[in-house]
């Protein structure tokens, strides 16, 4: 029987979902209006508007959750994606795990980042703050309009509702599913801050120093999500998924390393542009781009066109909506860009060993890296809409593009970190660099040697490169701060983040380089009582049982690991069966440290009460997310430079830029 509150929840949600989608309309009309009849109180309601998309978007978020916590079976996709067996914690992250959820989930997000832009912007000239929250607004009538029509969460099944529902794919039923959507979601829709504010500065022909500075922040801010969002789906396939894989080129996988890779050479053509008021039609193009593979994204999973763990299959209908929003906010933005970014051209000069050419070969090597990672996984798709048959590109394929880009791309770190501004010279940057340079060739060549005794040259080329980045990283900062380590603090905490990011890199090239190298399994039949060596552990099989869990029931084995004589770990990996679906799913249990992961996980019941199992050992595995780490904690630490938070008068220093740039065109 249903409370009152259970009855309504859904009407309600749909109701505001409306709501919000009226406000966004209003958003993305009334403060352009504003702007070009110059009437202030118009461009104020810019704030409120989108304050009030917001507030209406997470309530409809809030009715769609409330839902699945009270077992509405009355609304199918509750019925669908939910149980009453399910706990708590997955009945809530059932929300986003199917598509018109998740939908739900990107289009809340986007009206927050809406009202963080609006809140946090007191300072930016109405005018601008007008256009970004028109933009944004007419974002969101678009995703939101696209979830009314084609995806609506709040559908009821009336009058006879089931009475279980259909449960939530037991792949997603893991805390990776709680924090990796959304995290991933805040970067993929973050984005269109950072796209906003460019077709906001094109629109009112301000691409000068004070633009690429209000705009950095968000960039950084969305980068930093979608940073932990990619490493936390790498960490939720490597356990969840039974076999130890951490990144295996999937699509979808593909579909966000895309926008990351684009909007990493945004965050460094900003910086260029802000410091020195070069490549700005090149950021502009930069932020439309990383959008546009955001959008992209959305369409690969949404469409149905992909088949992966992580896709949500969807028929046609949806896909042409998507296909038609991708095209009107990409041929839009490029219309706008074709037509203003003539008029407001970099004016600046810069040799060719120069810290500007150091980031713009940056820029390079990442667009033509997702340039690669965009055709590698749009080939097989083209080819077989045209009948030609059906293809794959695998993995090989994306390691062997990927390698020589990411030497051209840890030279350009090492290089642009040393480099300085305008002008350089050869004989300086190797004088200053050759001491990185030694160290980490050396390194690089006596990992193999010192690991196995044998000559192995892409560990050399990986060590050498993770080291090389790490090295003349923190030996910049060691020359800038004098060697005194009381100065260091006073580099500024901008700079600090960049070397912290870059560090970073250096430390997940090295745990992806040890981790594909060095990686060894094994897989053995082992009933109660056996033992077996593997990698200089000794597996000792101690018994095996039967788990009832919440909604599930387990074969579960009991293991010893041992480290010689030393018990290192007592592991418990588990074959689940999930009631409401009968899906078997693997549970792999994992002993780590620093230096290496031992993963253990079942195979297949065999004769006699053995079993089937895979031993794996995998060193250096916690360093591809310890970079990640890393990288976010950098792009965190710039976002805290206090330049970003004064209260000043912003429009008057934008218009003394301007003035400038002005003046040096006249020149």
């Amino acid at each position: 029987m249903m409370n009152s509150l259970q009855a309504i929840a859904p009407e309600f949600g749909q109701l505001a979902l409306i709501l919000a989608l009226v406000l966004a309309a209003f958003q993305s009309v009334v403060p352009l209006v504003g702007v070009q009849a110059r009437r202030e109180w118009l461009m104020a309601y810019a704030r409120p508007l989108a304050t009030g998309q917001a507030v209406f978007l997470l309530a409809s978020l809030l009715a769609l959750s409330y839902s699945f916590v009270v077992d509405d079976f009355s609304v199918a996709y509750v019925a669908a994606n939910s149980n009453t067996a399910l706990p708590t914690a997955y009945k809530i992250s059932a929300v986003w795990g199917a598509h018109e959820g998740s939908l739900l989930l990107w289009v809340a997000m986007l009206g927050c980042w809406g009202l963080a832009v609006a809140w946090f912007s007191q300072s930016l000239p109405l005018e601008m703050v007008a256009r970004v929250l028109a933009i944004m607004g007419m974002i969101s009538v678009g995703f939101i309009l696209f979830t009314v029509e084609t995806s609506n969460p709040f559908t009821r099944i009336l009058p006879s509702p089931p009475a279980e529902g259909g449960d939530l794919n037991p792949l997603l039923q893991d805390f990776g599913l709680i924090v990796h959507p959304p995290t991933l979601y805040m970067g993929y829709v973050g984005l269109s801050v950072a796209f906003a504010f460019a077709l906001a500065a094109l629109m009112g022909g301000r691409l000068d120093a004070a633009w690429a500075r209000w705009s950095r922040p968000w960039t950084v801010a969305a980068w930093i999500f979608l940073t932990l969002g990619i490493a936390l789906g790498s960490w939720w396939a490597y356990y969840e998924l039974g076999w130890g894989g951490w990144w295996f080129w999937d699509p979808v996988e593909n579909a966000s390393l895309m926008p990351w890779l684009v909007a990493t050479a945004l965050l460094h053509s900003l910086a260029v542009t802000e410091k020195r008021g070069l490549f700005k039609s090149w950021t502009v193009l930069l932020a439309i781009f990383a959008f546009s593979l955001s959008l992209l994204g959305t369409f690969l999973v949404r469409s149905g066109v992909l088949t992966s763990v992580h896709a949500f299959a969807s028929d046609p209908e949806r896909g042409v909506f998507v296909l038609a929003l991708l095209g009107i906010c990409v041929g839009g933005s490029l219309l706008l860009y074709a037509l203003k970014a003539p008029t407001v051209a970099s004016v600046g000069r810069y040799d060719w060993i120069s810290r500007e050419s150091a980031l713009l070969g940056n820029n390079l090597v990442l667009l033509v890296a997702a340039l690669a990672v965009l055709l590698g996984t749009l080939y097989p798709l083209i080819i077989d809409f045209l009948g030609m048959g059906k293809i794959s590109v695998g993995a090989a394929w994306f390691n062997t593009m990927f390698v020589p880009l990411a030497v051209l791309l840890s030279f350009f770190i090492g290089l642009g970190a040393m480099s300085r501004w305008k002008s350089d010279s050869p004989k300086r940057l190797s004088k200053e660099l050759m001491a990185a340079f030694v160290l980490s060739v050396i390194l690089g060549f006596a990992t193999p040697i010192i690991k196995t005794s044998e000559m192995n040259w892409q560990v050399v080329l990986g060590m050498t490169l993770g080291i090389w980045v790490i090295a003349a990283s923190t030996w910049d900062v060691w020359k800038k701060s004098r060697g005194q380590l009381s100065r260091i603090p006073k580099l500024g905490i901008s700079y600090l983040g960049m070397i912290v990011a870059h560090i970073g890199v250096g430390i997940s090239v090295i745990g992806v380089t040890m981790v594909a190298n060095y990686s060894v399994e094994k897989s053995v039949k082992m009933a109660p009582g056996e033992s077996a060596e593997f990698a200089g552990y000794r597996f000792e099989f101690v018994e095996s049982g039967h788990i009832e869990g919440p909604n599930y029931s387990s074969e579960a084995t009991r293991f010893e690991v041992y480290d010689g004589d030393t018990l290192i770990n007592v592991m418990t990996p588990e074959k689940r069966r999930y009631t409401a679906r009968g899906t078997v799913m693997t549970e792999a249990e994992i002993d780590v440290n620093l230096w290496r992961d031992v993963y253990v996980s079942m195979g297949e019941p065999l004769n006699d009460g053995a079993w089937g199992m895979r031993l794996q050992v995998k060193p250096f595995m916690r360093w591809v997310w310890l970079g990640a780490i890393f990288m976010s904690l950098g792009g965190l630490m710039a976002m805290l430079d206090k330049r970003y938070r004064r209260k000043q008068d912003v429009a008057v220093k934008a218009q003394l830029v301007s003035g400038i740039t002005a003046q040096e065109q006249q020149a």
